[in-house]
Order: structure tokens, then sequence, then C-alpha cells
């Protein structure tokens, strides 16, 4: 369908009818299968449908002290803009928490929208509270000093070798995280938009009455 009054679609228009699978499936069908990390990364403080432009974080472990601790993650935060959601690729770690609720509250107050981590965090209660959505592996009680810290911002960086780069869409929720590229943005948007009208139109035909075979045989969407 096409958006309200011929409008753009906006990530405010996309955040009441998108998620995470249907993203997938566009993505899918433009010739781009791999897009959406298989690592266990599930929402610790909100539910619903994260919607936003990557802001991207490079980690590495440590194991000696940091002659500048925070300094790049502080960095990071401060220079988000409206509708970011923070991308921390650390392979997985779960040496330390490497997010908690001081660097939430910093990230929201500069625009950011949520944060997700291919590794620990802490302060998942506070975090709850304030209402913040972190997408992570799990916890870990240990601060990040001396043990993690953010080598390079706003590059391109890889979650299960899926490529998250600054200033891509991604769409996150209980069944996982998608990100879209840039340069088929337009596109996989138009077909996810259109293809959340049709499954509406199958639903209500099942519940119609509807066989699942025949609604399949007739709208060709599943």
């Amino acid at each position: 369908m096409p958006a309200p009054n011929d409008q753009p679609i906006t990530l405010a228009l996309m955040r009441q009818v998108f998620y995470s699978a249907v993203v997938c499936d566009a993505l899918d069908a433009m010739g781009y299968p791999h897009q959406s990390p298989r690592v266990q990364l599930k929402p610790l403080t909100t539910t619903g449908v994260l919607i936003g432009r990557c802001k991207t974080t490079l980690w590495a472990d440590m194991a000696h002290p940091d002659p500048q601790p925070y300094d790049l993650e502080l960095k990071a935060v401060d220079t988000c803009q409206p509708d970011d959601v923070l991308i921390a690729a650390a392979g997985g770690s779960m040496r330390s928490g490497l997010w908690g609720e001081l660097l939430s509250t910093a990230a929201r107050r500069s625009g950011c929208v949520g944060t997700i981590v291919d590794g620990a965090v802490r302060d998942v209660n506070k975090m709850s509270a304030m209402g913040f959505p972190i997408w992570a592996r799990g916890t870990c009680l240990y601060d990040s000093k001396d043990r993690n810290r953010v080598i390079d911002i706003d590059v391109p960086v890889e979650i299960d070798g899926v490529r998250f780069s600054p200033g891509d869409l991604v769409v996150a929720d209980i069944d996982g995280i998608v990100v879209v590229p840039r340069e088929i943005e337009d596109k996989v948007v138009q077909y996810a938009w259109n293809k959340v009208n049709d499954e509406n139109v199958v639903r209500q035909a099942i519940a119609d009455g509807m066989t699942a075979t025949a609604a399949f045989q007739k709208y060709g969407v599943l």
C-alpha cells in the first residue's frame, strides 16, 4: 500500500507497522539473505520494536591498564544524533558489562533511541526503569575499565558476519535484529510496507473462514 497521502515512509511510520521478520522477508526478496545475525541478542529492558539508524562502535578485549579509559565510548555517546541506535560490536565478549545506566542516560540526551550490544551489559533494572531499549547477549557485573574498550567509532562493523554501517536502517524486536544497507533502503522499505498490508489481508481472509492453503494460492503471501 502507498504511504498515507503518498508521503514518504518515515521512521515514525515504520515504528507503527514494521517488525523484524517482515523487513527480513523484504531483504530476502531483494536478494540480501544474510542481514540478520544468528546469535542470541535479546531485548533486556523493554518490549516492542526498536527502529533507527546505526551509530557504530568497535570494541576490543583488554588485558592491561587503559591509559585513556572510556575515551572513545564517551565520544560516541556524545555524538549520537536523534534516531540513532548505538551498535556495540564486541565479538560477543562477556568480559564486562559494556553498557549501563549512565551511558544510557547520556545517549538518550544526545537523541539515541536504543543500544544493541554484541556482548554483555549491566544495570538492567535501572535501564528498564528508564525505559531505554537494550539488546544484548547477557549481563556481566564487571566494569569495562581495563577489560574492554572502544577502538573505533563510525566505521562499518560486523556482528556474526553481518555488516552494520553508519546510517544503515536497523530494526530489532523479540524475534531478532535486521539491518538494511542504505543503497537498497527505499526498495526494501516499500516492499516491507506492502507486505504488511498483504499479510493483513490474508489474516482477515483466514479469520473469515478461508483455509491457509486457499489463502496462499490466492494471495501468495505467508
